[in-house]
């Protein structure tokens, strides 16, 4: 009963018929980063447009405006409530089945974990208090339903999760980085995503969401570290 969920789905499922919808949806989350990440981001600006165009010329132009249409919809959704519509998309979309086996954490699971782990409100207020904000690390991002979740419980507590929370998120999945992306960015999360391998320690590609970049974040995280 998500009528942007359905707004969605019916947008994506418009390109099935000239293009294989598995690597439409990729697309769409790549250009839909690429488009929220230049205007802030000049340091990769020139190699992340020159992919955007590299994408855009495999579409005519109805598909690229429907691209606009799904990006204005995914928008609204996170409007209207902190959810995890691009996951939720994905599985509409039965895109998992040829992802091999590759399956997002449902919401109301990743609801009732990040409220266990943020902890009461005293220790929100206690983590604040000794550092100034409170970190999260999220070392496999997925959708980046776990972080959208635990901003959607800071938020319930009565902190304002824009100003006092910031997320280092890892995936190895190039699209699942950009879909945690594209949701942090939209829920203004102060956020760097990397494309990389937790476990080897190995990263090779940087998103900073706006948050991140205006709220001078690089600065606080060198002097907390100090």
């Amino acid at each position: 009963n998500n009528p942007r969920l359905k707004s969605i789905i019916k947008l994506f499922e418009t390109c099935r018929y000239s293009h294989d919808l598995y690597t439409v949806f990729s697309d769409w989350c790549e250009c839909a980063a690429i488009s929220l990440s230049n205007p802030i981001d000049l340091v990769h600006f020139d190699k992340r447009e020159a992919r955007y165009l590299e994408i855009a010329r495999k579409y005519d132009r109805p598909t690229m405006a429907t691209f606009t249409q799904i990006m204005g919809e995914v928008t609204m959704a996170m409007e209207d409530r902190p959810q995890d519509i691009l996951g939720a998309t994905f599985h509409a979309l039965e895109l998992h089945n040829k992802a091999k086996g590759q399956f997002f954490t449902p919401y109301t699971v990743c609801q009732l974990m990040a409220r266990m782990l943020a902890g009461s409100q005293e220790d929100m207020r206690a983590s604040i208090e000794k550092r100034g904000f409170m970190l999260a690390m999220e070392p496999a991002a997925g959708s980046g339903a776990m972080i959208v979740a635990l901003a959607e419980a800071i938020r319930e507590a009565g902190f304002n999760y824009q100003q006092l929370l910031h997320v280092t998120a890892v995936d190895i999945d190039r699209r699942a980085v950009h879909m945690a992306y594209i949701q942090f960015s939209l829920l203004h999360i102060p956020a760097i995503v990397l494309v990389g391998d937790s476990l080897a320690m190995r990263f090779h590609e940087e998103w900073h969401t706006l948050a991140h970049i205006m709220g001078g974040w690089n600065a606080k995280l060198r002097e907390a570290q100090r």
